[in-house]
Protein backbone atom coordinates (compact mmCIF):
# COMPACT_ATOMS: atom_id res chain seq x y z
CA UNK A 1 0.00 0.00 0.00
CA UNK A 2 1.31 3.47 -0.93
CA UNK A 3 1.61 5.70 1.72
CA UNK A 4 0.58 8.89 1.92
CA UNK A 5 3.04 11.20 0.34
CA UNK A 6 3.45 15.06 2.12
CA UNK A 7 3.96 18.13 0.55
CA UNK A 8 6.18 20.28 2.56
CA UNK A 9 6.19 23.44 1.26
CA UNK A 10 3.62 25.77 -0.25
CA UNK A 11 2.06 29.48 0.03
CA UNK A 12 -1.51 30.25 -0.15
CA UNK A 13 -2.61 34.38 -1.20
CA UNK A 14 -5.36 36.29 -2.94
CA UNK A 15 -4.95 40.34 -3.91
CA UNK A 16 -7.53 41.01 -1.12
CA UNK A 17 -5.23 40.78 1.45
CA UNK A 18 -2.66 43.55 2.05
CA UNK A 19 0.67 43.10 0.95
CA UNK A 20 3.74 44.39 2.97
CA UNK A 21 5.44 47.71 1.68
CA UNK A 22 8.75 46.07 1.93
CA UNK A 23 8.09 43.11 -0.70
CA UNK A 24 10.30 41.91 -3.40
CA UNK A 25 6.88 41.10 -5.91
CA UNK A 26 4.03 42.22 -6.30
CA UNK A 27 1.46 39.38 -7.25
CA UNK A 28 -1.21 39.64 -10.20
CA UNK A 29 -2.72 36.54 -9.33
CA UNK A 30 -4.26 34.50 -6.39
CA UNK A 31 -3.29 31.31 -5.14
CA UNK A 32 -5.94 30.26 -2.83
CA UNK A 33 -6.43 27.42 -0.62
CA UNK A 34 -9.10 25.33 -2.79
CA UNK A 35 -6.54 25.69 -5.94
CA UNK A 36 -3.77 24.38 -3.80
CA UNK A 37 -5.81 21.33 -2.56
CA UNK A 38 -6.90 20.82 -6.71
CA UNK A 39 -3.02 20.80 -7.40
CA UNK A 40 -2.72 18.05 -4.51
CA UNK A 41 -5.57 15.71 -5.80
CA UNK A 42 -4.42 15.85 -9.78
CA UNK A 43 -1.15 14.83 -8.50
CA UNK A 44 -1.68 12.09 -6.11
CA UNK A 45 -0.29 13.99 -3.01
CA UNK A 46 -2.75 13.64 0.02
CA UNK A 47 -1.38 16.13 2.56
CA UNK A 48 0.07 20.09 2.54
CA UNK A 49 2.13 22.16 4.58
CA UNK A 50 1.05 25.75 4.14
CA UNK A 51 4.45 28.26 4.31
CA UNK A 52 3.75 32.21 5.58
CA UNK A 53 4.80 33.85 2.01
CA UNK A 54 7.03 36.97 2.32
CA UNK A 55 4.65 38.81 0.73
CA UNK A 56 2.21 39.12 3.53
CA UNK A 57 4.60 39.57 5.97
CA UNK A 58 3.88 38.69 9.60
CA UNK A 59 0.49 38.34 9.07
CA UNK A 60 -0.56 34.42 9.51
CA UNK A 61 -4.30 35.33 9.18
CA UNK A 62 -5.83 33.83 5.96
CA UNK A 63 -2.80 30.86 6.62
CA UNK A 64 -4.68 29.94 9.80
CA UNK A 65 -7.83 30.17 8.68
CA UNK A 66 -6.70 27.80 5.86
CA UNK A 67 -5.34 25.47 8.39
CA UNK A 68 -8.66 25.29 10.23
CA UNK A 69 -10.67 24.27 7.51
CA UNK A 70 -8.70 21.11 6.83
CA UNK A 71 -6.96 19.99 10.17
CA UNK A 72 -6.63 16.51 8.54
CA UNK A 73 -4.79 17.24 5.36
CA UNK A 74 -2.65 20.63 6.41
CA UNK A 75 0.02 21.63 8.39
CA UNK A 76 1.49 25.61 8.76
CA UNK A 77 4.98 27.11 9.04
CA UNK A 78 4.32 30.73 10.65
CA UNK A 79 6.20 34.13 10.41
CA UNK A 80 6.62 35.91 13.50
CA UNK A 81 7.29 39.25 15.07
CA UNK A 82 9.72 37.50 17.78
CA UNK A 83 8.81 40.64 20.19
CA UNK A 84 4.81 40.22 20.46
CA UNK A 85 3.98 37.03 18.59
CA UNK A 86 4.98 34.85 21.70
CA UNK A 87 2.12 34.94 23.34
CA UNK A 88 -0.13 33.65 19.88
CA UNK A 89 1.92 30.24 20.14
CA UNK A 90 -0.64 28.31 21.71
CA UNK A 91 -3.21 29.44 19.94
CA UNK A 92 -1.06 28.82 16.43
CA UNK A 93 -0.55 25.51 17.77
CA UNK A 94 -4.23 24.56 18.01
CA UNK A 95 -4.37 25.89 14.43
CA UNK A 96 -2.12 23.26 13.19
CA UNK A 97 1.09 25.37 13.30
CA UNK A 98 4.25 23.04 13.91
CA UNK A 99 6.96 25.62 13.26
CA UNK A 100 8.53 29.23 12.45
CA UNK A 101 9.85 30.29 9.31
CA UNK A 102 12.69 32.87 9.01
CA UNK A 103 12.68 34.32 5.55
CA UNK A 104 15.93 36.01 4.85
CA UNK A 105 16.38 36.30 0.98
CA UNK A 106 17.91 39.60 0.02
CA UNK A 107 19.37 41.28 1.50
CA UNK A 108 17.53 40.68 5.25
CA UNK A 109 20.34 40.57 7.82
CA UNK A 110 20.32 37.08 9.79
CA UNK A 111 18.29 37.44 13.21
CA UNK A 112 20.49 37.55 16.68
CA UNK A 113 19.13 34.03 17.84
CA UNK A 114 21.49 34.04 20.68
CA UNK A 115 19.96 36.82 22.70
CA UNK A 116 16.53 38.60 23.28
CA UNK A 117 13.64 38.26 22.17
CA UNK A 118 14.38 35.96 19.00
CA UNK A 119 16.64 34.02 21.68
CA UNK A 120 12.57 33.89 23.59
CA UNK A 121 11.17 32.73 20.39
CA UNK A 122 13.38 29.92 19.60
CA UNK A 123 12.77 28.92 23.45
CA UNK A 124 9.12 28.94 22.68
CA UNK A 125 9.44 26.85 19.47
CA UNK A 126 11.69 24.13 21.16
CA UNK A 127 9.18 23.79 24.29
CA UNK A 128 6.11 23.33 21.31
CA UNK A 129 8.59 21.11 19.54
CA UNK A 130 8.13 23.33 16.44
CA UNK A 131 11.20 23.51 13.88
CA UNK A 132 12.68 27.10 12.81
CA UNK A 133 12.62 26.95 8.82
CA UNK A 134 15.56 29.17 7.46
CA UNK A 135 15.36 30.69 3.98
CA UNK A 136 18.84 31.67 3.15
CA UNK A 137 21.22 31.68 0.68
CA UNK A 138 23.72 28.97 1.03
CA UNK A 139 26.85 31.47 1.66
CA UNK A 140 25.73 32.73 4.96
CA UNK A 141 23.95 29.28 6.12
CA UNK A 142 26.81 29.36 8.90
CA UNK A 143 25.70 32.54 10.65
CA UNK A 144 21.98 31.37 10.52
CA UNK A 145 22.48 27.78 11.39
CA UNK A 146 24.86 27.74 13.73
CA UNK A 147 23.18 29.37 16.77
CA UNK A 148 20.44 27.90 15.83
CA UNK A 149 21.96 24.49 16.59
CA UNK A 150 23.70 25.49 19.66
CA UNK A 151 20.33 26.15 21.52
CA UNK A 152 19.38 22.90 20.32
CA UNK A 153 16.67 23.83 18.25
CA UNK A 154 14.95 21.77 15.08
CA UNK A 155 16.41 23.38 12.08
CA UNK A 156 14.61 22.97 8.42
CA UNK A 157 16.55 24.36 5.47
CA UNK A 158 14.72 25.63 2.25
CA UNK A 159 15.39 24.65 -1.26
CA UNK A 160 18.54 22.30 -1.64
CA UNK A 161 20.16 24.97 1.17
CA UNK A 162 20.39 27.78 -2.36
CA UNK A 163 23.83 27.02 -3.28
CA UNK A 164 25.08 30.00 -5.68
CA UNK A 165 24.02 29.54 -9.39
CA UNK A 166 27.73 29.42 -10.68
CA UNK A 167 29.63 27.33 -7.87
CA UNK A 168 26.75 24.90 -7.41
CA UNK A 169 27.56 21.98 -4.95
CA UNK A 170 31.15 23.47 -5.25
CA UNK A 171 29.91 26.48 -2.83
CA UNK A 172 31.38 26.37 0.23
CA UNK A 173 28.42 27.36 2.16
CA UNK A 174 26.51 24.09 0.95
CA UNK A 175 29.59 22.31 1.98
CA UNK A 176 28.80 23.55 5.40
CA UNK A 177 25.01 22.52 5.35
CA UNK A 178 26.56 19.15 4.48
CA UNK A 179 28.38 19.00 7.47
CA UNK A 180 25.65 19.63 10.33
CA UNK A 181 24.20 16.52 8.96
CA UNK A 182 25.80 14.88 11.90
CA UNK A 183 23.95 16.98 14.41
CA UNK A 184 21.01 15.19 13.55
CA UNK A 185 18.75 18.23 14.21
CA UNK A 186 19.14 19.31 10.48
CA UNK A 187 16.55 18.77 8.04
CA UNK A 188 16.10 19.98 4.23
CA UNK A 189 13.86 20.41 1.69
CA UNK A 190 14.41 19.42 -2.00
CA UNK A 191 12.47 22.03 -3.63
CA UNK A 192 12.62 25.09 -5.41
CA UNK A 193 15.25 23.76 -7.63
CA UNK A 194 14.40 26.14 -10.23
CA UNK A 195 15.43 29.25 -7.76
CA UNK A 196 19.41 27.74 -8.53
CA UNK A 197 19.17 25.24 -11.73
CA UNK A 198 17.58 21.67 -11.65
CA UNK A 199 21.00 20.63 -12.64
CA UNK A 200 22.56 22.00 -9.44
CA UNK A 201 19.70 20.03 -7.83
CA UNK A 202 20.51 16.89 -9.80
CA UNK A 203 23.99 16.76 -8.36
CA UNK A 204 22.95 18.17 -4.86
CA UNK A 205 20.49 15.68 -4.13
CA UNK A 206 22.90 12.68 -4.02
CA UNK A 207 25.36 14.68 -1.80
CA UNK A 208 22.28 15.62 0.73
CA UNK A 209 21.05 11.89 0.77
CA UNK A 210 25.00 10.46 1.54
CA UNK A 211 25.41 12.84 4.65
CA UNK A 212 21.93 14.07 6.44
CA UNK A 213 19.82 10.17 4.88
CA UNK A 214 16.25 9.92 3.80
CA UNK A 215 14.96 10.47 7.64
CA UNK A 216 16.36 14.05 7.34
CA UNK A 217 15.02 14.65 3.64
CA UNK A 218 11.97 16.62 2.48
CA UNK A 219 10.08 16.97 -0.60
CA UNK A 220 8.12 20.21 -1.48
CA UNK A 221 6.35 21.38 -4.74
CA UNK A 222 6.95 25.12 -3.71
CA UNK A 223 3.40 25.77 -5.49
CA UNK A 224 2.62 28.41 -7.01
CA UNK A 225 6.38 29.09 -7.69
CA UNK A 226 6.21 32.90 -6.68
CA UNK A 227 8.57 34.85 -9.22
CA UNK A 228 8.80 31.58 -11.98
CA UNK A 229 4.99 31.25 -11.94
CA UNK A 230 4.81 31.38 -16.32
CA UNK A 231 8.21 28.51 -16.52
CA UNK A 232 6.71 26.29 -13.49
CA UNK A 233 4.16 23.02 -13.11
CA UNK A 234 3.12 21.03 -9.87
CA UNK A 235 3.90 18.04 -12.07
CA UNK A 236 7.14 18.90 -12.92
CA UNK A 237 8.09 18.93 -9.40
CA UNK A 238 6.48 16.11 -8.21
CA UNK A 239 8.14 13.94 -10.49
CA UNK A 240 11.61 15.66 -9.95
CA UNK A 241 12.58 13.64 -6.84
CA UNK A 242 12.40 10.51 -9.02
CA UNK A 243 15.19 11.41 -10.55
CA UNK A 244 16.92 12.85 -7.22
CA UNK A 245 16.42 9.94 -5.01
CA UNK A 246 16.34 6.38 -7.68
CA UNK A 247 16.03 4.45 -4.83
CA UNK A 248 12.02 3.55 -4.26
CA UNK A 249 12.19 2.83 -0.37
CA UNK A 250 14.40 5.54 0.11
CA UNK A 251 12.33 8.21 -1.85
CA UNK A 252 9.14 6.64 0.13
CA UNK A 253 11.11 8.01 3.38
CA UNK A 254 11.80 11.03 2.20
CA UNK A 255 8.02 11.35 0.73
CA UNK A 256 5.85 10.92 3.34
CA UNK A 257 7.58 9.28 6.61
CA UNK A 258 9.88 11.98 7.25
CA UNK A 259 7.48 14.60 6.69
CA UNK A 260 4.62 13.10 8.54
CA UNK A 261 7.19 13.07 11.89
CA UNK A 262 8.14 15.97 11.54
CA UNK A 263 5.10 18.08 10.72
CA UNK A 264 2.90 15.88 13.01
CA UNK A 265 0.55 14.28 10.96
Amino acid sequence: MTKSIVDTHAHVFHRGLMFVPSRRFTPNYDARLDSYLAQLDANGVALGVLIAVSVLGNNNNYLLDCLRSHPERLRGVVSIDPSTDIRKFDAFASAGVVGVRVNLTGDFPAPDFRSGAWAEAVAECMKHDWHIEINDRAARLHQSLTPLINAGAKVVVDHFGMPDRQKGIDDPGFDHLLQVADTRQVWVKLSGAYRTSFDIARDAAPRLLEAFGPERLLWASDWPFTQHESTQDYRTQRVAINDWIADSREREVVLSDTPRSLFKF
